[in-house]
């Protein structure tokens, strides 16, 4: 499929308002929070002075292909997102136990996710295929700019 087929698909268990709402919140979140709980995990080159070296490149590199598989645009556009939350991520590190707050805001938005979902009586799209989950986090910044 191509971007906008993905787009299209993605949107079709995304038309009620609450739930658009809910998702421009809850991805992000998701998206922050996983980052955060794969951080945690050690990494076994630690050592070498490098903090942004870890396993989340070994998550974000395939990620970021996908991405550069649809567009250019696209893939540039999650890069500086991703390394936007990042930084967060690395910063929440410094003041909280990393992997316990990111748990709590990871249940907490899958809670959001599903509540959307029943209000817009539709299971959510990566029940039909696990790529919906890369492609909503690229909905949310399409559905930001449509306004």
């Amino acid at each position: 499929m191509n971007l906008e087929e993905w787009l299209d698909k993605y949107g079709e268990s995304h038309q009620n308002k609450k739930n658009i709402l809910i998702h421009k919140v809850c991805v992000p979140a998701i998206m922050f929070s996983l980052l955060g709980l794969v951080w945690s995990i050690p990494w076994p080159f630690s050592d070498y002075g490098m903090p942004f070296i870890n396993w989340t490149l070994v998550l974000l590199v395939p990620a970021l292909l996908f991405y550069f598989s649809l567009s250019l645009k696209v893939a540039l556009a999650m890069l500086v997102f991703s390394m936007i939350q990042l930084l967060g991520v690395f910063y929440l590190n410094k003041i909280t136990p990393l992997w316990q707050t990111c748990l709590v805001m990871f249940v907490i938005a899958w809670i959001g996710q599903f509540v959307g979902h029943k209000i817009e009586g539709k299971k959510p799209s990566f029940f039909e295929d696990l790529q919906f989950l890369l492609i909503g986090p690229i909905w949310v910044f399409y559905s930001l700019n449509r306004r």
